[in-house]
């Protein structure tokens, strides 16, 4: 059975959990969850992107709950059970960063929480740890209602990321 034939014979509950694995918005999974059945993984991919397009703050703000810090990869293992495998491979380009890159991007996160309110939110996935930095640090400049649309942006992108990973697991 294909992963996508076994995606769309969950149950609503079922599938929501796991749509849940690739967005924390708990209303985005569960509008995702009812558009089954998807014809194709296209489909599927072209569908969320249009859930996720009539989302709004609230459903933001909701799935960077569910993302760890950048770097904070003692924590993924931790708190975010579900999806730190993902998360991990994701933030690959910390695995090479000196100190003093780690050092800035944990106090880089802190100045941009207290700053919008919510955690950096960056598609880490090939990117290094200084290329993060760097996008950090330019980020901080936007107004905040601009950067809370960016990093949905951001959300979006990594959302793909893990769907192509939820239909391509055994």
């Amino acid at each position: 059975m294909s992963r996508l034939a076994w995606l769309n014979g969950l149950s609503a509950e079922e599938a929501q959990a796991e749509f849940s694995r690739c967005c924390g918005s708990t209303r985005w999974a569960a509008a995702l969850a009812q558009a089954r059945p998807f014809p194709s993984e296209a489909a599927l991919y072209e569908r969320a992107e249009a859930l996720w397009a009539q989302t709004g703050p609230e459903d933001w703000r909701e799935a960077m709950t569910h993302h760890p810090r950048i770097g904070d990869v003692s924590r993924l293992r931790e708190k975010f059970k579900a999806t730190g495998a993902w998360s991990e491979q994701e933030q690959q380009g910390m695995r090479s960063a000196g100190e003093d890159v780690i050092q800035a991007l944990a106090d880089g996160n802190r100045e941009y929480e207290a700053r919008f309110g919510f955690i950096f939110l960056v598609c880490a996935t090939g990117k290094s740890a200084g290329e993060m930095l760097g996008l950090l640090r330019e980020r901080m400049n936007n107004p905040p209602d601009q950067e809370l649309r960016v990093a949905a942006g951001e959300q979006g992108k990594i959302t793909r990321i893990r769907l192509e990973k939820l239909l391509s697991s055994p």
